[in-house]
C-alpha cells in the first residue's frame, strides 16, 4: 500500500492533523462470481496518485483538510473475524473525531463499518447505493457474506436503498419497498432523489457498491448489472445528500480491477474525492485540528458513547 493518499504531502497525511481517515480493506473472502475485489484498494490508491487534486465543481482542494491513510485491515481468518476487525478499526477512528471513510474489498466489509457508525451516531440512516439488495440474513453458511451486507442495517437502522435491480425473492420478506428505489422506477421518475432524501434522518452513512453504476461506465466490478446509474445523476444525488444531511462517513466497495481497463479505477478514485469535496466544501482549512472527540469542530456532535467506549 502507498505511504500517503494520492501522494499528498506528508504533513497533510499525519493522523494528528488530518480531518479525514481512509481505511483500506483488501478483502474478497465471500464473493461468489468474479474474484479480485481484494485488489480494489491498491488499484484505487494507484489511480488516486494520478488524479488532479483541484475539484472544478466545488473550487476546492479537499486534500488540504488532511487525509490519513490508515493501516489496511487484513484479517481474513473468517468472514466474522474480518467484520469484527473492520468494526473495531472504524470505531477507533470515529472516536478520534475523524471523518472516517473505508475502501474495500467486497461488500461484506460494510457489515463492520455500519455496525461501528450505528453504535456511535443516534438515529442513523444507512444510504445503500447498489445494484443488489444484499438483504439475505445468511448466505453460504455465514451472516457475514457479501449477500448479507445490509441485512443487519435493515434491522437496526433507517435503511434507504437506491439503484436496486437484482435480488432474490426471499429478500422481499425483509425489504421495505417504500424505502427502496428500484432502477427501473428511477429511470421514469424525476422525483426519486427528493423522495429518498425526505426519508432520511439527520445523520447519514453511505455505503456505495460500485456495481450501482451502469457497466458502460464502470465494467470492473465482480457482479455487473445492466441498467445502472450514470455519472452526473449520481453526483447530483450525492451532492444533494451532503448539502441537506449530516453525512457522518462512507464506504466504497466492489472495485474488481482489470489490468486492461483502468477507467473503472479512476472513476472510483474520482468518486471518493468528489464525496470528500462535497463534505468539506464549506469548511475552511485550519492550521490545527482538534482531535478531542468530546469537543468536535465538525458537525459530528451527535456522537453517542457508552461506559465501555474507551480508547
Amino acid at each position: 500500500m502507498e505511504n500517503t493518499y494520492a501522494g499528498i504531502p506528508e504533513e497533510l497525511a499525519k493522523l494528528e492533523q488530518a480531518k479525514i481517515v481512509l481505511i483500506p480493506v483488501p478483502y474478497d473472502g465471500t464473493s461468489t462470481w468474479q474474484k479480485g475485489a481484494d485488489k480494489g484498494p491498491k488499484a484505487f490508491l494507484d489511480a488516486s496518485e494520478n488524479m488532479e487534486l483541484y475539484d472544478i465543481e466545488t473550487g476546492t482542494e479537499v486534500y488540504k483538510q488532511g487525509v490519513f491513510l490508515a493501516d489496511a485491515v487484513t484479517e481474513d481468518a473468517s468472514p466474522e473475524a474480518m467484520v469484527e476487525a473492520v468494526h473495531q478499526a472504524t470505531k477507533k477512528y470515529i472516536k478520534k473525531n475523524k471523518f472516517v471513510t473505508i475502501f474495500g474489498g467486497e461488500h461484506s466489509i460494510s457489515i463492520g463499518t455500519i455496525r461501528a457508525f450505528n453504535e456511535m451516531y443516534p438515529s442513523l440512516t444507512v444510504l445503500h447505493i447498489d445494484a443488489h439488495a444484499d438483504l439475505r440474513k445468511e448466505y453460504e453458511g455465514s451472516t457475514c457474506n457479501h449477500a448479507c451486507a445490509v441485512y443487519e442495517a435493515s434491522q437496526n437502522t433507517n435503511l434507504i436503498q437506491v439503484g436496486i435491480r437484482s435480488m432474490d425473492i426471499i429478500e422481499k420478506t425483509v425489504m421495505d419497498e417504500e424505502k427502496t428505489y428500484f432502477a427501473h422506477d428511477m429511470a421514469m421518475d424525476d422525483t426519486w432523489m427528493d423522495s429518498a432524501i425526505d426519508q432520511m434522518t439527520e445523520n447519514v452513512f453511505i455505503t456505495f457498491d460500485l456495481d450501482a453504476f451502469d457497466p458502460s461506465i464502470l465494467p470492473s466490478t465482480g457482479t455487473p448489472e445492466p441498467g445502472g446509474l450514470l455519472w452526473y445523476e449520481t453526483l447530483e444525488f450525492l451532492k444533494q445528500v451532503f448539502e441537506e444531511k449530516n453525512v457522518v462517513g462512507f464506504d466504497i466497495v466492489e472495485l474488481c480491477p482489470n489490468k486492461k481497463e483502468k477507467s473503472s479505477d479512476f472513476l472510483a478514485a474520482k468518486l471518493y474525492y468528489k464525496m470528500l469535496s462535497y463534505k468539506f466544501v464549506n469548511e475552511a482549512v485550519e492550521a490545527d485540528y482538534d482531535n478531542n472527540y468530546e469537543n468536535p469542530k465538525q458537525k459530528t456532535n451527535t456522537l453517542k458513547f457508552t461506559d465501555d467506549d474507551n480508547y
